[in-house]
């Protein structure tokens, strides 16, 4: 049986994609349209909407929310990314840090495991970085062509293969929290 992802989002599916094959699993896209609650954290976001993906579809499925946080903006937009991209984009973005000297800012991931009449398992995680001055790349999607994450060599997300990204990138190290604990999980229900 396939590992079913909920997702809208096909670059998000293939970042994920990079790491389930390495474990020999199965991945399924399924872009079943959820609601999307607003809420002050990711990790309230992919909980309900994993629940809400499960009740739809009557079996496992997981999905993840993501957010980029950015320290002069007191964490804006957070778990508003998406609708602020769709809005104001990266462009947008940067009109708002015009003779800001605090690039700093994080991008968080939370992935929401959910099984039929179960309480849902999330798993998180973040990369450190920084806003670029002006969009870089034309690999990623969203907000990447003006992150730098700090444990690269400059470049933006958008300026990496989709390796490279997951090397280091927030759901990337999200997916293999989770991935891990699936894995140990299913071998113990054997």
């Amino acid at each position: 049986m396939a590992l079913i992802f909920v997702t809208g989002n096909r670059h998000k599916f293939e970042e994920i994609s990079e790491i389930v094959a390495k474990l020999g699993i199965k991945l399924e896209m399924n872009d079943l349209p959820c609601k999307e609650i607003q809420a002050d954290k990711i990790e309230e976001v992919a909980c309900q909407s994993a629940v809400d993906a499960c009740n739809l579809l009557g079996k496992p499925c997981f999905v993840e929310d993501a957010g980029l946080f950015v320290g002069a903006l007191q964490g804006f937009p957070g778990p508003y990314s998406s609708y602020v991209f769709r809005t104001i984009g990266n462009d947008g973005l940067l009109k708002l840090m015009v003779n800001t000297k605090n690039r700093r800012a994080e991008f968080r991931s939370a992935i929401s495991y959910c099984e039929p009449n179960s309480k849902p398992m999330t798993f998180t995680a973040k990369v450190v970085g920084k806003i670029a001055s002006k969009p870089r790349g034309l690999q990623g999607f969203g907000f990447d062509p003006i992150f730098i994450p700090s444990e690269g060599d400059g470049r933006t997300f958008a300026e990496m293969t989709i390796a490279e990204k997951g090397a280091i990138s927030h759901r990337a190290r999200a997916g293999k929290k989770f991935l891990k604990w699936y894995t140990l999980m299913k071998k113990a229900q054997r």
